[in-house]
């Protein structure tokens, strides 16, 4: 997917609330958006909610968007309305409502599965709305502070269930109000500012690293998540990575056909500081 020279303004003489935005967004990427005003904004345009004003955007695969602000009022029971967004993605009935149901029990909120959307308290509210962005296994997620108002342990099912798709070869795209969500697992981090698009270094490498001893009947995947260091071993490979990406890159090597067999799973020490 890319956005070429994009820019959004509300009305003819409106103030451009996006100017020029260029931005790729592949396969199997992890990508935050930081800054002030303009990122919805650039979150509906990547999900297809919205049309900008100048420019184009060009290959967008199948997306799932998850919106700051949830239509809870619609007139459907929390399963219903995730068997409908399964539907709408591609699933089969049977398939979408066996996902729908799986992904409700994932966010703890199995119970409320036949509750009408209009009655349920907030926080499950918010649990249905990140399970529709996850029901039909999207290869684009769009996610506007979608952890706002969800307790830890559904936080802790979105991150794992992020770091999932991107090592599926999904991308992910988000805003979060917490700096440290997903710290370290992102490869690439873009800020608004005055309604441009501008690159941030991420920081990953300056953290802690984890080294994975595999072996496999074949050559690994060409593509891993976190970008791995690969050193060949006898009969296999050592990869260093980045540890908020080593639990993706295990998933990665025990699912490719065939699948890797993991040797061993080792922090690296970190370096120590230099006598003075």
């Amino acid at each position: 997917m890319e956005l070429r020279d994009v820019g959004r303004r509300y009305g003819v003489r409106g103030r451009w609330v996006l100017r020029d935005v260029g931005l790729k967004v592949p396969g199997g990427t992890l990508l935050r958006i930081e800054g002030g005003s303009g990122k919805s904004t650039l979150l509906r345009l990547l999900a297809g909610v919205d049309a900008p004003s100048a420019g184009r955007i060009t290959g967008r695969p199948r997306t799932a968007y998850v919106p700051e602000r949830f239509p809870a009022a619609l007139p459907l029971t929390a399963l219903g309305y995730l068997t409908r967004l399964g539907r709408i993605h591609g699933l089969g009935r049977r398939a979408a409502g066996r996902a729908a149901g799986e992904w409700l029990e994932r966010f703890g909120a199995g119970r409320y599965a036949h509750t009408p959307l209009r009655e349920l308290s907030k926080g499950t509210a918010q649990k249905v709305a990140v399970a529709q962005g996850l029901v039909g296994a999207p290869a684009l997620l769009v996610l506007d502070e979608a952890w706002t108002g969800l307790d830890r342990d559904s936080r802790d099912v979105l991150d794992r269930a992020v770091l999932d798709r991107v090592a599926d070869g999904g991308a992910v795209v988000f805003v979060d109000h917490d700096p440290r969500r997903l710290a370290g697992a992102c490869r690439a981090v873009r800020r608004v500012e005055a309604g441009r698009l501008v690159a941030v270094a991420p920081d990953a490498a300056a953290g802690p690293r984890v080294r994975i001893e595999a072996e496999g009947a074949g050559p690994p995947p060409e593509r891993l998540p976190g970008a791995p260091v690969r050193e060949p071993l006898p009969g296999g490979v050592r990869f260093t990575v980045a540890a908020a990406d080593s639990d993706a890159l295990l998933h990665a090597l025990l699912t490719t056909a065939p699948p890797w067999h993991i040797r061993s799973v080792t922090a690296v020490p970190a370096p120590e500081e230099p006598h003075r």
